[in-house]
């Protein structure tokens, strides 16, 4: 991984509305080493219960993340399937399961050091 794959930063966060450096603005984020995009949970077929799934993870880890960060959105309304912690830590990938804001704290503050990675929800 170059050094050039920072991940971006979260430059502000609050109810439903997230701002990302050099991705612009919107609700729900996957964010990761070299970038970043929206997270549309239809996907993967993600909802509150059971929560986040592998597959939402699967984009992350490709990137090149050894640390990921879940949030769990601002009211911890937002699950994470034990199949998902499972996966993580079977590739040796440290994890941060946390309300939002906590969340953005977390990883705005290792994306200088860290190959991080995160799954961002800002409502509920």
């Amino acid at each position: 991984m170059g050094t050039d794959a920072r991940s971006p930063r979260i430059l502000a966060v609050s109810w439903g509305r997230m701002e990302i450096e050099g991705v612009g603005t919107g609700k729900d984020f996957k964010l990761y080493p070299g970038g970043g995009r929206p997270w549309d949970w239809t996907e993967t077929g993600t909802q509150h219960q059971p929560g986040i799934q592998p597959a939402d993870v699967e984009e992350l880890l490709a990137a090149g993340a050894t640390t990921v960060v879940l949030s769990r959105g601002m009211e911890l309304r937002m699950q994470v399937t034990p199949e998902t912690l499972a996966l993580l830590e079977e590739r040796g990938v440290t994890v941060h399961v946390l309300a939002t804001e906590e969340a953005v704290t977390v990883y705005n503050d290792l994306v200088d050091t860290t190959p991080v990675a995160g799954l961002f929800h800002s409502t509920c």
